[in-house]
């Protein structure tokens, strides 16, 4: 190399060329010559390489080299030889241009450490994968460990990079850091909260962009449009923009709705006033007019038999209807309320589903529907919603109870 060097220069002197024009002609020769050899040694190292891993993963049975060439590994790896042979043939080259020979040397160092990350980078994520693949290993947080090892991987990587650029050797640039480190993290507070945020959001897999997220605190709910260091970004459902700094998310208490997304049904937990005074035992003549209800028909004549079977078997008297055992028209009401529930198509029948009688209120006796509808969708959640209660306000008055609402100005107009 040093001699094609001289001949080029010498035969660019004796054709007449002054000096400094025979060192750029020489130079823009030779940098053409050394990149159209390192393009050429490139492609044929990627071509056998990546051919090499290709036939390799064909004909073996195990899946870890398939990730190695989908990693882009191979591809990568194919890159170090034309690196080195540049690092070589640069002094040569530029020899005639000290500066410009520092300078480039530096730069195809750090272009080295890029390289060798870039590799770890394909290698790790092919560990990754394969472990994925693994019975044993698929319930564990792969992907956090992962980023754990690639977040050291840079931060060394990039120290040796700034070493290499300032020309500090690494141990007196980490001992200048330490003594300077109170002055950066009084400068930089927010951007390393939000860095040391953003790594254990990653790590725990808190937040993704997309998730749905309600943040009471910084009136946040919607989705996820964006995560940096410094700030989490979600566009609500009336479609404004609300940031949130990212250590908050650490910091402070917030609700992802990913569970419910991934989940079978959406959850529907809402519950009707009845009014005390309405509740009361059933006679026999409410009984009979009951049973007319399809749903609750069977219920009633079984419950009917089993109750005066239990009374006339233990001498009841029974011209008390609080003597013995009885049916209640809140009770009937409540098993009504499940039949519906079990027979209605917008309710997933494989997830919870129950009515229950929570604490009496100042307000009535509330009754919940606790289920899940199958259509997690907003509009088609809210029309199941919607179409459950509007039946069973409906339905209140056929069991002769009242629902409990505040009075309004009409009801003290005298009549």
């Amino acid at each position: 190399m040093e001699n094609l060097s001289h001949k080029l220069y010498d035969y660019l002197i004796d054709s007449g060329l002054s000096p400094d024009w025979a060192s750029y002609i020489n130079l823009a020769l030779l940098l053409i010559g050394l990149f159209a050899i390192l393009f050429l040694i490139d492609f044929v190292l990627r071509k056998v390489l990546v051919g090499f891993f290709t036939r390799l993963s064909l004909n073996s049975k195990t899946h870890f080299d398939d990730f190695l060439v989908k990693n882009r590994a191979p591809r990568n790896i194919a890159h170090i030889i034309p690196l080195v042979i540049l690092y070589k043939a640069i002094p040569f080259v530029l020899r005639d241009f000290p500066a410009a020979e520092i300078f480039t040397l530096r730069t195809i160092e750090v272009l080295g450490i890029f390289l060798f990350l870039w590799i770890v980078r394909s290698l790790l994520y092919t560990i990754k994968d394969f472990l994925k693949t693994l019975a044993s290993l698929k319930d564990k947080p792969i992907d956090s460990y992962i980023q754990v090892f690639m977040i050291f991987s840079w931060a060394i990587g990039l120290f040796f990079a700034f070493s290499i650029i300032t020309g500090i050797e690494l141990w007196k640039f980490l001992t200048a850091l330490g003594t300077a480190s109170a002055v950066i993290i009084l400068v930089f507070r927010d951007t390393i909260m939000g860095f040391v945020a953003s790594i254990q959001v990653s790590i725990n897999d808190m937040v993704r962009i997309g998730d749905w997220i309600t943040f009471d605190k910084y009136g946040a709910d919607g989705d996820v449009i964006e995560i940096n260091l410094a700030t989490v970004k979600v566009q609500n459902f009336d479609k404004t923009i609300t940031t949130i700094p990212t250590y908050a998310l650490i910091s402070d208490s917030f609700k992802n709705w990913r569970g419910m997304t991934n989940s079978d049904g959406r959850r529907i937990k809402r519950a009707l006033l009845i009014k005390q005074e309405s509740i009361r035992f059933l006679e026999k003549s409410d009984i009979a007019s009951l049973q007319k209800i399809e749903l609750i028909s069977a219920y009633l004549k079984k419950r009917s038999t089993d109750i005066q079977k239990y009374n006339t078997e233990r001498t009841i008297d029974k011209s008390l209807l609080i003597n013995g055992r009885n049916l209640t028209n809140i009770g009937v009401f409540r098993k009504y309320i499940d039949a519906y529930l079990h027979n209605h198509s917008g309710v997933n029948k494989e997830m919870t589903t129950m009515v229950r009688q929570l604490d009496p209120t100042a307000q009535g006796i509330p009754i919940e529907v606790y289920a899940f509808s199958n259509d997690k969708r907003w509009e088609n959640y809210e029309y199941i919603m919607a179409d459950i209660f509007d039946h069973l306000l409906a339905a209140i008055s056929y069991f002769d109870l009242e629902g409990f609402e505040l009075p309004s100005s009409t009801n003290f107009k005298s009549r």
